[in-house]
């Protein structure tokens, strides 16, 4: 693999975590954020130092032949034990087990890194190697045991990550299952990296020679497993996102026609702060559901509770379940009201029923289901036969007072 082989995973796994920081800034306290945080990082980090060329710029910097294989070898043991501490994490449970289980992985994995940084300086590596020091040091001492004890713990890793996985799956559904099996598939990989590891070097022990398995089969194999890891870390969060936002953006469009009802009678329409159309979904819904509210609160006087009875029988009697009712016998009552309200320009024919309907009575009625509501106004035909009488009886009131 050249430099471009491990540069792109890399950025590809920068590019996920400029992605994830703002919530991940916002959420820091957050175990679980705070764990892909750092998953993300170290994925960087990791693709980052093992390419080439970058290896061979650190051993430059510091002038120390080979110093980038502990750094490697080290930050594949932390991201080895962020993983498994996430999905600890994910997973829940009481939070002295959770914090328990995640600090034995911290502190196994933490143990691996320092032994690792041990055996290299007692070791002797002196020639720089920057793709095959797996096994042109295989036979050397204490170079070989930082070697086997890297492949052992990313092992152990990689098997410990498909049983937790595996395990979890079998409890859940959806995306969160998908997830899991995802990334129990992109761990699946370190065991054939491992083995390809593994027999590279034990052929080297045995005067053979098989190192392109270490240097050309094995790289490949772990480059496609951390990056199918990270899709299966990244698909449950980013598809609850999604979800979310549509059906955000669902409640907003179905608020839609009883927004536009209410939009010409609002007290604020002219003159209301506007949020900019780019905010986020949850926002704009907020905006209409107060727009509606605000339209709502200027109409309480004509509102007419025989209009909301007349109707709410007439539902039930169509079939209308009573949610349903409820909803459509409130969104006629509303159309009946816009219209009552067109009907009276200067705000004086107000009737003495209408008048003692306050905000406050109103608002005893417990709240209304402005969504079903907003789809009462489009799609009943409750609502719209009383539409229709309500536009008549304004055009005869108009008439009346025309004369």
């Amino acid at each position: 693999m050249d430099g471009s082989s491990y540069y792109v995973p890399a950025v590809a796994m920068g590019a996920a975590l400029a992605v994830k920081s703002p919530t991940l800034i916002r959420g820091w306290r957050d175990p679980l954020l705070r764990s892909v945080g750092v998953l993300l990082a170290l994925a960087c980090l990791v693709f980052l130092f093992a390419a080439p060329p970058t290896i061979a710029e650190v051993n430059d910097i510091t002038g120390i032949p080979n110093v980038s294989a502990p750094l490697v070898y080290c930050l594949l043991s932390v991201f080895s034990a962020s993983c498994l501490v996430l999905i600890i994490h994910w997973r829940g449970g009481p939070p002295e087990v959770t914090r328990r289980l995640s600090r034995r992985w911290i502190t196994g994995y933490g143990v691996v890194s320092v032994a690792l940084v041990v055996l290299y300086v007692l070791g002797d590596c002196p020639e720089e190697r920057l793709r095959d020091l797996d096994t042109y040091y295989a036979n050397t001492p204490f170079i070989r045991e930082m070697i086997v004890l890297y492949l052992v713990a990313l092992t152990v890793a990689g098997v410990a990550m498909n049983v937790m996985c595996w395990r979890w799956a079998l409890q859940v559904d959806g995306w969160l299952r998908a997830g899991l099996l995802t990334i129990a598939v992109g761990f699946l990989f370190n065991v054939p990296y491992s083995a390809t590891k593994f027999i590279a070097v034990v052929a080297r022990w045995n005067g053979a020679n098989l190192d392109g398995l270490s240097t050309d089969v094995a790289p490949v194999l772990a480059s496609v497993g951390a990056q199918v890891s990270a899709v299966g870390f990244l698909l449950p969060l980013a598809c609850q996102r999604i979800g979310d936002s549509w059906t955000t953006w669902s409640t907003y469009r179905r608020l839609g026609p009883l927004w536009r009802e209410l939009r010409t009678v609002s007290a604020h329409a002219d003159h209301a702060v506007r949020i900019s159309w780019w905010s986020s979904a949850e926002l704009q819904v907020t905006q209409r559901e107060s727009d509606i509210h605000d339209g709502m609160l200027s109409l309480y006087p004509y509102f007419d509770s025989a209009v909301r009875s007349l109707a709410y029988d007439a539902a039930v009697t169509a079939g209308s379940e009573p949610a349903q009712a409820q909803a459509e016998a409130d969104a006629a009552m509303v159309t009946a009201a816009v219209r009552a309200r067109a009907a009276d320009p200067e705000g004086r024919v107000i009737s003495a029923a209408e008048a003692a309907i306050t905000p406050a009575a109103a608002s005893a009625e417990g709240p209304r289901d402005l969504v079903r509501m907003s789809m009462a106004l489009r799609q009943s035909p409750v609502v719209a036969a009383v539409r229709g009488r309500a536009a008549t009886r304004s055009e005869s009131d108009f008439h009346e007072q025309s004369r």
